[in-house]
């Protein structure tokens, strides 16, 4: 989720048809032989890697042979049911009600080219749609999906990610033992480090982390609850980008700054080659200095972009039309935002524990590449099921509330559309949702479970819901 960041208000949607029920099928067969067939290594083995890591260098030991680090294949199904509203517009959450399936693989590969250097290629493929063409939300209820556009990226697979992290260690003192895990090899490294990561990649997977609410596949599936959604982040339509980051990280302190190529347009897939007028940077303050592991994470961002202005937009729209914010786009606008995220364990190993989210922008400027939020608020919690006799399952319930600035509320409401917003009018209140979640573990490999979300106010608008989505996901993984 971060990995599979479908962050671009998704909006493509990957198209599945009922006649496509027994391809899907064959795939997700074929996806889960090859998962029992890439056995992980048992504990005790990655335990004896650990400590011949260790014994053999103090920085790690080049793997010489691909690895691969992870397959996967993730189904969500959802419903929305029917609810109250007076009208719809082009871009309204489907009030009528509407059910959606969403099927997701991927094979997750790496390599040490180095001691220090390390390389990685992700591919994935991603299928099925979302409830209303994933729009009519500023919280999309699955993120998995990617948002109703007008560019057709097909349905195959595709690179999703390809990059390198180089390590320099800053000390010869103390070490971390970084275990085997997706887009991560195996690896014994200076507790105080530089690392570099540079080419294809979510911001996403680098920045705003947080133990509880990250990931639509295993945790909430709300893009509210695994992101900050007023940090409209570097993107492409499928959540990637191109870019370099560079984290100083120290045992008690990372600090982390990023800059990723903007889309040329509004949650688009071509992304512009003129980096002195589009571009996103960000800086991540993260302090590990709250008891029990807790964490304090502090992001500022300014994105360059080919942007609209909505005070503009309004202006250049004579009274009674339709104001167009593609219309006013002009190159290298701005979009400067910042956020809190607090991840605080509890017990049970920091498998109990909660979450507080709190981000801003400044909406001046059109929502370009996650979604239309510019005020963000999420607050939660998971528990681990060793409470009830289940030590590897998990319970999670969260919260979120959205808001949008005076600018943006009143082109929504003149019937203005955003990529995933437009109702034709609005009465403003702020959208807000209540999602929780379940996840049973069932054998070493797969993990399912219910979801059911209650939102408020969708698309900030007090005239149309409340909405009841309730989702059935099931992940098979190693």
């Amino acid at each position: 989720m971060k990995y599979f960041n479908t962050r671009s208000p998704v909006r493509t949607q990957c198209r599945t048809q009922p006649t496509k029920v027994l391809w899907t099928w064959k795939w997700v067969t074929r996806c889960a032989l090859a998962i029992v067939l890439l056995h992980p290594p048992t504990d005790a083995h990655a335990q004896s890697a650990d400590t011949t890591a260790q014994r053999s260098s103090s920085l790690g030991s080049v793997a010489w042979a691909p690895q691969v680090l992870g397959t996967q294949i993730n189904v969500i199904a959802q419903h929305l049911a029917p609810f109250h509203s007076p009208y719809r517009g082009a871009m309204s959450l489907t009030s009528t009600g509407s059910d959606a399936i969403s099927h997701v693989y991927g094979v997750y590969t790496g390599v040490s080219i180095t001691k220090r250097l390390e390389a990685y290629l992700d591919v994935e493929m991603a299928r099925g749609k979302g409830i209303s063409h994933a729009s009519g939300l500023a919280g999309i209820t699955n993120g998995d999906v990617l948002r109703q556009g007008t560019a057709d990226l097909g349905n195959g697979p595709y690179v999703a990610r390809a990059f390198l992290r180089y390590t320099q260690p800053l000390s010869s003192g103390a070490l971390d033992t970084i275990a085997r895990g997706q887009d991560q090899l195996r690896a014994v490294v200076a507790s105080t480090r530089l690392e570099i990561t540079a080419g294809k990649f979510a911001a996403s997977d680098l920045f705003d982390l947080n133990r509880y609410a990250n990931s639509t596949r295993l945790q909430f599936m709300n893009w509210a609850l695994f992101q900050n959604t007023a940090w409209d982040f570097a993107a492409d339509t499928r959540g990637y980008t191109n870019g370099i980051a560079i984290g100083f990280v120290m045992p008690r302190l990372t600090l982390r700054f990023g800059s990723f190529q903007m889309p040329t347009e509004a949650n688009g897939n071509k992304f512009d080659p003129e980096l002195d007028k589009a571009r996103g940077d960000n800086a991540e303050l993260s302090l590990s200095m709250l008891p029990n592991g807790g964490v304090i994470r502090v992001l500022g961002y300014i994105n360059h972009a080919r942007m609209g202005d909505y005070r503009e937009a309004l202006a250049l729209a004579p009274a009674g039309t339709i104001p167009d914010i593609v219309a006013n786009d002009r190159p290298n606008r701005m979009k400067r935002g910042a956020g809190i995220n607090v991840e605080q364990p509890v017990a049970d190993s920091g498998e109990t524990g909660v979450f507080v989210r709190w981000g801003y922008n400044d909406g001046r400027t059109e929502s370009f590449a996650f979604s239309e939020v510019e005020g963000h608020l999420s607050a939660g919690a998971q528990l681990a099921g060793v409470h009830w006799r289940r030590p590897d399952d998990r319970l999670g319930i969260s919260a979120y509330r959205h808001t949008i600035g005076t600018l943006h509320q009143q082109y929504l409401s003149r019937g203005g559309l955003g990529f995933l917003l437009g109702d034709g009018a609005l009465r403003y209140g702020p959208e807000y949702a209540v999602e929780s979640y379940y996840r049973a573990q069932v054998g070493p490999y797969l993990q399912m479970g219910p979801d059911l979300q209650y939102i408020g106010n969708p698309g900030y608008n007090q005239d149309r819901g409340p909405a009841w989505v309730a989702s059935l996901r099931v992940n098979l993984r190693y």
